[in-house]
């Protein structure tokens, strides 16, 4: 009898601790600039069609969790950048200030998840002061090393970047994420696969109510999570891992609705929004 008592006090005890634990996020997609017309889907997603368009928006994602962490997938990039020259940027607003429309200053910023370290992706980091930083491991070799070497390809990666992110290294806010199916954070998860950068990674963020899904350039737009078809020709390294990955991504999430391209505008038509730009993910 002893002995059963002991169990059940064992027991009890221990749901607190179960309780203390679990994480309540909530999850808003920020857009702070868009490309100024419609592009066709083609552009995007493998033999999709000409004649259709889509229009494409750049974002960040905010998870953010009440009393603790301030959670960025993604940084956006400053206005300065080369590149965004060429896009024909419009309504641009630095990532930072669109921020400030949550009640967020810069400083708040606890983490930045990389999905990858695309200029319009990664340039935004030093806009973050006290964030810590996680990469995958073999995604930051490819993009400080490899990438710059003879045979390497540099395609959207910009070289002040790569001194930003060797800074946030220096000062001890980098880690590198080794792999796949790696819980970063308490109820937030990486994932591999998709192979839109050398190793890429995706966000599964468990917020209590439901598993979403932050694919950002994983997927680019919703016409590829719809038909499953790869991202157009050089928007990944390997088109069949690009499909299996959405596949996959199919059965981690709660629904489908909670998977989440990385720069397709319908996004802020699909959700409730919380201010102009800034949309709540639930």
């Amino acid at each position: 009898m002893k002995k059963i008592m002991l169990i059940v006090l064992l027991i009890i005890s221990a749901v607190p601790i179960a309780w203390c634990q679990a994480k309540n996020y909530e999850v808003y997609a920020v857009k702070f600039c868009s490309l100024a017309h419609p592009t066709p889907i083609a552009a995007w997603a493998d033999k999709g069609p000409e004649k259709d368009s889509v229009n494409i928006d750049f974002m960040v994602w905010l998870i953010r969790e009440k009393g603790g962490k301030n959670i960025l997938v993604d940084a956006g990039f400053l206005h300065d950048v080369e590149e965004a020259k060429e896009f024909g940027i419009t309504n641009y607003m630095r990532p930072d200030s669109m921020l400030m429309k949550t009640g967020l200053n810069p400083g708040e910023i606890t983490d930045i998840i990389l999905s990858h370290p695309h200029w319009d992706h990664i340039d935004g980091i030093d806009l973050f002061p006290n964030a810590h930083i996680w990469m995958q491991k073999e995604d930051f070799s490819y993009f400080v090393v490899t990438a710059w070497q003879k045979d390497g390809s540099n395609g959207g990666f910009n070289k002040r970047d790569v001194l930003k992110l060797m800074d946030a290294n220096l000062a001890g806010r980098l880690t590198l994420v080794n792999g796949d199916d790696k819980e970063i954070i308490p109820g937030i998860t990486v994932y591999t696969g998709s192979r839109h950068t050398f190793n890429s990674q995706y966000v599964l963020v468990k917020t209590g109510t439901n598993k979403i899904i932050l694919a950002s350039d994983n997927i680019w737009i919703y016409y590829s999570l719809d038909h499953l078809t790869p991202a157009s020709v050089g928007g990944t390294l390997d088109p069949a891992g690009y499909v299996k990955a959405m596949q996959r991504m199919k059965t981690l999430a709660s629904n489908v609705k909670f998977i989440i391209p990385g720069h397709d505008a319908k996004i802020f038509s699909i959700f409730p929004t919380v201010s102009p730009g800034i949309v709540q993910i639930k």
